[in-house]
């Protein structure tokens, strides 16, 4: 009899140990990174041309869009 207390004891000890670390308080911080794609002035030509060519801009919109991403991929100087 006395054994199956002994038993009973350590197992309620293991029980409140795992509960204990199961749910007790969680001071873990979280970092969350946000990682942004910007596609390359390469491929934003590429599609720029995919898009003039299947009809879905004009001329004068596929020349004035690789206009300004030319320019804002160009460094800028300072005089």
């Amino acid at each position: 009899m006395r054994i199956i207390r002994v038993i009973t004891v350590i197992m309620a000890v293991v029980f409140a140990l795992n509960m204990a670390a199961c749910c007790g308080p969680d001071n873990t911080e979280v970092k969350k990174t946000e990682v942004i794609n910007q596609p390359t002035v390469g491929q934003q030509l590429d599609d720029l041309d995919k898009a003039y060519k299947n009809g879905a801009i004009t001329r004068e919109e596929y020349e004035k869009t690789k206009k300004g991403i030319l320019e804002k991929a160009a460094p800028t100087e300072k005089k």
